[in-house]
């Protein structure tokens, strides 16, 4: 068994969104200055790094704290399709459509390679289209390597379609050391109550020989 984890780590230096809050860690006991152990403040946006968005972040739906974890634990597959230079749609997702159905869709692209690069408009995307097929194809939740699923500056339309049919969004996986295929994936966003989102820990087991 393999284990990936495809998170980003948090620290102050790290990429956001723009608009969003920059992390910032403040130790506030420290072992060497005689205190019993080392504790520090953390201060981070809801969508820092890797992190899920519930319905609540964009309609009246669950909040992060009332997630079915069963839609973010369980069979995944991941598509390669770092080829694509701006945009993911139907087409690109119709040929996995067998290994799809049901299961959670992790979508690589060029964004996993741009990590601790700073933030870049021009990453690519998922469109409407790609997720009304998503739809069509009953997955459970959706993982994609940017910090956002929608085109930079465009209107919300792709996670209304998905959070409105109760596709979870996983954002911000960092996806570049695993290969296209079959999984298992665990993804636990902090339990924050009623909360619009929170940072998660995300995990690819492979399934072996």
């Amino acid at each position: 068994m393999v284990i990936y984890d495809v998170s980003l780590p948090i620290w102050e230096g790290m990429d956001v969104f723009p608009g969003d809050p920059r992390p910032r860690i403040r130790r506030v006991q420290r072992r060497e200055e005689g205190a019993k152990a080392n504790v520090s403040i953390l201060e981070l946006g809801s969508h820092t790094g890797t992190h899920v968005d519930p319905p609540f972040h964009f309609i009246d739906g669950e909040r992060v704290d009332e997630l079915a974890l069963d839609r973010l634990f369980g069979d995944a597959f991941l598509a390669d399709l770092t080829g694509k230079e701006t945009e993911i749609e139907a087409a690109d997702l119709e040929p996995y459509g067998s290994r799809i159905k049901g299961k959670i869709l992790l979508i690589k692209t060029r964004n996993s390679a741009q990590w601790g690069r700073g933030f870049r408009e021009d990453f690519v995307y998922v469109t409407k289209g790609a997720a009304e097929w998503m739809v069509a194809q009953g997955i459970k939740s959706l993982g994609f390597d940017a910090l956002s699923v929608e085109r930079y500056g465009a209107e919300s339309e792709v996670h209304l379609t998905l959070l409105r049919n109760g596709i979870y969004i996983v954002e911000g996986l960092d996806l570049r050391a695993v290969e296209e295929g079959d999984y298992h994936f665990a993804c636990l966003p902090l339990k924050v109550r009623g909360g619009d989102g929170a940072p998660a820990r995300a995990v690819l087991v492979s399934h072996g020989e």
